[in-house]
């Protein structure tokens, strides 16, 4: 029986989707994928360092800290009548990052300190295949200072659970010290070696990952460890897609594939910012300068771009919190998304997200075109709401942004669940998003 063309292009989608997630452990990894990808697509390089010389109809990336990355394509149309079509994710996700001096020796067992990165749910950690990705910094014998991208690509570290004999009441109330119950194992020692330093097996791994490296001494690390488990579908009629990172990897791809073939007409970028998980105030952060110091270069002064500014749009896309059938009375009952209905439109009336009834209009405009459901998401009032990078970006750019994300299960966990359809509902409309044909501007008639 031959499948429809709609359904097999959705699992292309999310087969290549997967692949993305399982070689994006960090943020820097995130980038670099990002940019093989662009470049596939004729997507050229820009320095921070260079003077630019735009030329209309081509195609731009820029990077900053190899862990953020605006990419965009400079359109054939008055940049000024048709303003810029702006999507914000970031690349960053809770995880367990490694402190600079990492070694704990503890009976035998070599265990390594880390720090908790973001509102990590941390019970999730425990017995899981641990593997560990990230930067290093090195010296070469020429004392030139270098970076390496890491991957250790195996699991090499686990945090096992105390047994439930030892702890009977763990089931009803279980707590985590994140100082002294959550440092990963990652080998016994034997006393008649020579001593085990957690730098030496970095120093082992760059050279295994690279023969020919020129490498004395490592100097520092940015490093996390991750989830070996490959992204998957699962559930009985494979509703749903698992993996680690999908807030907000999710978003980085599905954005970064509507762009590749938007147009080139309109102007249109894609912005992918670190350190949302932990405040965005970084130079590499929404909250930092990186964003508005490219549009300043896009559009050659303030006052062209203060005009440029009042005829654009920012999606920020972020994942959102789908309504749990065993927790149902943690959601507002007329606001509660199910996965696979679609993107939600995320409104906080204290603007803790950006959403107004204009952006959310022009949304719902693109997705009745692009014949797909839409969702409107509002936490309980008498409970707390998280954020996004779009009133960040709202309140740094002054550009009119919206809220929107794709629903998830276990948000902040290692492993966190989302429906199979609806990041290719979000790609579709994201494609009307980035098209000349629908206008992002509201007539106003007060």
């Amino acid at each position: 029986m031959t499948m429809p063309v709609e359904i097999l292009e959705l699992n292309q989608f999310n087969h290549e989707l997967f692949q993305f997630l399982d070689a994006s452990p960090t943020p820097f990894h995130v980038v670099q994928q990002q940019i093989s990808r662009l470049e596939a697509y004729g997507f050229e390089r820009l320095d921070e360092s260079q003077q630019w010389s735009l030329q209309s109809g081509k195609r731009y990336y820029v990077s900053r800290n190899n862990s953020s990355l605006i990419a965009f394509i400079y359109g054939t149309d008055d940049i000024i009548q048709t303003g810029i079509r702006m999507l914000g994710a970031h690349t960053d996700s809770p995880c367990l990052k490694v402190k600079p001096n990492a070694d704990i020796i503890s009976l035998s067992y070599l265990k390594i300190g880390v720090e908790v990165y973001g509102g990590a749910l941390l019970n999730p950690w425990f017995d899981r295949d641990l593997s560990l990705a990230g930067k290093i910094v090195y010296q070469t014998k020429k004392q030139q200072v270098k970076t390496l991208l890491l991957d250790f690509e195996q699991a090499i570290a686990c945090i096992p659970s105390l047994a439930i004999h030892l702890d009977r009441d763990d089931n009803k109330n279980r707590s985590i010290n994140a100082q002294t119950d959550i440092p990963p194992v990652m080998m016994l020692i034997d006393p008649q070696q020579s001593t085990v330093d957690f730098k030496s097996i970095l120093l082992k791994q760059a050279k295994k990952q690279n023969p020919l490296l020129d490498i004395e001494q490592i100097l520092d690390y940015e490093l996390s460890f991750y989830d070996t488990q490959q992204a998957s579908n699962i559930g009985l009629n494979n509703d749903f897609i698992a993996s680690s990172r999908l807030d907000n990897l999710l978003s980085c791809y599905t954005g970064m594939q509507a762009l590749m073939r938007a147009d080139t007409k309109t102007t249109s970028l894609l912005v992918c910012s670190d350190h949302e998980e932990v405040g965005s105030a970084s130079s590499s952060g929404a909250q930092g300068p990186f964003l508005k110091s490219v549009l300043e270069r896009i559009a050659g002064s303030n006052e062209i771009l203060s005009r440029i500014i009042d005829r654009s749009m920012l999606i920020s896309a972020d994942n959102a919190h789908a309504v749990h059938p065993n927790f149902p009375d943690k959601h507002d009952a007329n606001h509660g998304p199910v996965i696979n209905n679609g993107p939600v439109i995320k409104v906080n009336a204290n603007q803790r997200y950006a959403s107004n009834s204009e952006t959310a209009a022009v949304f719902k405009v693109m997705a009745q075109a692009a014949e797909i459901p839409v969702q409107s998401f509002v936490v309980r009032t008498d409970m707390g709401c998280g954020s996004t990078i779009g009133p960040i970006a709202a309140a740094e750019i002054g550009v009119k942004t919206l809220d929107i994300g794709v629903p998830t299960f276990a948000m902040h966990s290692i492993r966190e669940l989302a429906g199979s359809k609806d990041s290719w509902y979000l790609f579709k409309v994201l494609q009307k998003f980035f098209s000349s044909e629908y206008s992002v501007n509201i007539s106003d008639q007060l």
